[in-house]
């Protein structure tokens, strides 16, 4: 999960400065520092935001619930459910 959450933010961030922060134009063209500052300023508080509502959530409210059925044939049947 957090690997995928790391790479969208940072494609999230490039995708932006490319966007706002890069200018082309006959009449002026370059690269606008201010902007690339904010733009990964508010990405970096995004993604701090998501990490701590999902540290918070693994920390206080997943449960796991594991289920083992064995008929006493040699059939046995597991099944693990994670849950909020």
């Amino acid at each position: 999960m957090i690997p995928g959450l790391i790479g969208s933010l940072v494609i999230l961030a490039v995708g932006a400065i490319l966007d706002f922060a890069v200018t082309v134009s006959p009449y002026q063209h370059g690269f606008n520092i201010r902007t690339v500052g904010l733009i990964l300023m508010i990405v970096g508080a995004v993604g701090a935001v998501i990490s701590v509502l999902a540290f918070a959530g693994s920390a206080g409210g997943w449960r796991r619930h594991r289920t083992v059925v064995d008929d006493g044939q040699g059939n046995v049947a597991r099944r693990e459910d994670t849950y909020l």
